[in-house]
């Protein structure tokens, strides 16, 4: 036998036993070598395909350590439609939903159910081809999404090869990619710098799917559960459970606490279960999923636009925990708004530690009738603010009362209007309103001043520097430097920084000019019109409502703001230092724009353009740029590191495209204008 005959045999050798153990460490939970045994048999393979680089294979275990920058996203289409569930949020609804759905089967038989613990993590579609991996994709919008494959290989609970014989010549499995709570800790603790924290261990599974380095993906440690399948192209069972059972059978991991139920108080109870026992799992649950087990019933059920009639996830309640009110403190926002917070003593909910909960204002304080030294419920749901939703015991002697002095300035509180709840400080040179509208004006969708950030904004408050947004134009080397950490390089760059954000386009200036109600939206449509800062201060309020985007509030509101002589003494001084006033957005044609009605989010860091260019090529392009996704968002356009933005995204079933398509649909749409 030759030398490569040799090799060629002990390489198939140490795959076949390399696969061996991924599927009795990840499928059985049981392992056969150390890690140290594992290392050996790995290294060997290693060293063997790269003295016979013929011999690599995309299914060899060594294919899994990742490497090499991947040069984007791009989209990929589903062979079959990837539905998102619709929600209950109580056993009693879900109880009504298998009643509704036994009644429209008329059939005497009760149909059997499947219970699922709902994983808080990334849905993905995995697609095998006579049994190997050929490619993996994010939900996106159901219809197609987003090629993660690369990425996907590194995850080692995920068989880049299926187990024994007969299988389909295509199958797409589905699943949900998470991260256990105690690998969440451990990234989160050795991030240094400007690396990303993780508020949860999902947005921590969906940025890791999108690192352009899959190596770096690799280290991340993310976990696969199948639960579900798309395209089968032969052989599929006749039951959902039987399903889980053959992915089981060809090494694909699936929940072991699954549960086939025969009736609905079957599931009501491993609700029940799981909601006490939640905790005690390595992984988050935010819930349980309850399919119908037969196939050919979930055929004649079938699916909404959306979601699967067959299928139902049930939520769990929002976490709660009891503490203490320490006390009601009082915040000034920079149009003056007084908002209440109450401080808390610090309680575990949700796998977080709450010492602060919103209070909204003081008409809910009233409402709830929180007394400083009340004990509380608090409850925190996802990534959402901890809320009070009640006193459980009045411990506190004195009713609240609001307070009549604003608590930075002391300037008198007013409602503006009489039906306002929101009380507000009216004082123009309030510290505290400065310092929220300083930030504001520098931030990146404003004149994006780079460096000027709550430390040197408080500072330059502080030290009587900066006394409104034109003082941000009058500081120089020797201002800066009575800042601390203020060394030369330093300052050289806010410098640069201020210098540069005075040209920027005039609806970021109308922006950052924090006119009550006027979004970037309307400051775009304002600088549209108007093209010039003077125009828009004389503008008249009938001649403002005519203006898309520009309702009678936001009018009002633009004219009381020009009306106010400090106004346009700030106005004078800005143009005065040199502050861009005029050349608002072309108009364009926009009846060949892809994005013309779309709402539009960016999350990530974009590498080719920064992202406010970003953002005001869509908006020339008839789209309109949001900072939040919600129901209404037709688009998010996902850098490197995608934050929380992604995760929400996938969930509401929200198209996403990475830079690169994104670039490619600006540069068709710019070819398309006449």
């Amino acid at each position: 036998m030759t030398s490569e005959a040799r090799a060629k045999k002990e390489i198939e050798r140490l795959r076949k036993e390399l696969r061996e153990h991924d599927y009795r460490y990840y499928i059985l939970s049981a392992p056969s070598v150390s890690d140290k045994e594992y290392d050996d048999l790995m290294e060997r393979l290693r060293e063997l395909e790269g003295l016979y680089p013929g011999m690599r294979s995309a299914d060899s275990p060594t294919a899994r350590v990742g490497g090499g920058i991947s040069p984007g996203f791009f989209p990929v289409k589903h062979r079959a439609r990837m539905l998102s569930l619709d929600n209950t949020y109580s056993l009693e609804e879900l109880s009504d939903w298998y009643e509704k759905t036994a009644d429209m089967l008329k059939s005497p038989a009760a149909p059997g159910l499947v219970a699922e613990l709902k994983i808080d993590g990334v849905s993905i579609n995995l697609v095998y081809a006579k049994g190997i991996l050929t490619g993996a994709s994010t939900r996106g919008d159901g219809e197609s999404g987003d090629d993660v494959t690369s990425n996907i290989r590194t995850i080692r609970s995920i068989p880049l090869r299926l187990r024994g014989g007969n299988l389909p010549s295509l199958v797409e499995v589905r699943g949900e990619i998470y991260m256990d709570k105690k690998d969440l800790e451990s990234l989160n603790s050795g991030a240094s710098g400007n690396a990303q924290v993780f508020a949860n261990p999902r947005n921590a599974a969906a940025g890791s799917l999108k690192l352009l380095d899959s190596a770096q993906a690799a280290e991340r440690k993310l976990k696969f559960f199948a639960h579900s399948v798309g395209e089968f192209s032969s052989g599929k069972p006749a039951t959902h459970w039987e399903l889980l059972q053959k992915f089981f059978a060809w090494g694909i991991r699936v929940n072991p606490q699954n549960r086939l139920c025969k009736d609905r108080e079957e599931v009501k109870a491993f609700c029940e279960r799981w909601q006490k026992e939640r905790d005690a799992l390595p992984y988050e649950i935010d819930g349980v999923v309850v399919k119908i087990n037969s196939f050919s019933i979930q055929e004649t059920l079938g699916a909404t636009s959306k979601s699967p009639r067959w299928a139902r996830a049930y939520k769990f309640p929002a976490r709660q925990a009891t503490t203490e009110v320490l006390k009601i403190a009082v915040n000034v926002g920079r149009t003056g708004v007084v908002t209440p917070t109450a401080e808390l003593a610090p309680v575990a909910c949700g796998g977080v530690t709450i010492s602060s909960a919103t209070l909204h204002n003081f008409e809910e304080i009233k409402r709830l009738g929180i007394r400083e030294g009340d004990r509380v419920l608090v409850e925190r749901a996802g990534d959402v603010i901890p809320k009070i939703v009640k006193v459980v015991e009045q411990k506190g002697k004195t009713p609240y009362s609001p307070p009549e002095k604003c608590p930075a300035c002391g300037g008198r509180l007013f409602r503006v209007k009489e039906e306002e709840v929101a009380l507000r400080c009216i004082n123009p040179s309030c510290p505290e309103q400065l310092e929220r509208g300083l930030l504001h004006f520098a931030s990146r969708s404003a004149m994006d001043i780079e460096g000027m950030g709550e430390s040197v904004v408080s500072q330059l408050v502080k030290l009587g520097l900066v006394r409104d947004f034109a003082d941000v134009y009058s500081l120089d080397r020797e201002k800066l430097s009575r800042l601390e950490g203020f060394k030369e390089k330093k300052t050289v760059n806010l410098l640069a920084a201020v210098a540069k954000s005075k040209s920027r386009p005039l609806e970021r200036l109308i922006y950052g000019l924090g006119i009550r109600h006027v979004g970037e939206r309307n400051a775009y449509a304002l600088a549209a019109h108007y093209r010039d800062m003077e125009k828009l201060s004389s503008a008249g309020r009938e001649e403002l409502e005519g203006l898309e985007d520009i309702g009678p509030e936001i009018s009002a509101s633009i004219t009381d703001y020009f009306a106010q002589p400090q106004t346009m003494t700030l106005l004078k001084r800005l143009q005065n230092a040199g502050v861009n006033f005029g050349g608002g957005p072309e108009p364009q044609e926009k009846e060949s724009s892809f994005f013309l009605g779309k709402t539009v989010v960016f999350t990530g860091r974009l590498c080719s353009m920064e992202r406010a260019a970003a953002e005001e090529l869509v908006r020339s392009l008839g789209g309109t740029v949001s900072s939040s996704v919600g129901k209404k968002t037709s688009l998010l356009v996902a850098g490197e590191e995608p934050g929380s933005k992604y995760a929400k995204a996938q969930d509401l079933g929200v198209r996403v495209m990475d830079e690169k398509e994104f670039e490619l649909i600006i540069t068709k749409s710019k070819a398309h204008r006449p």
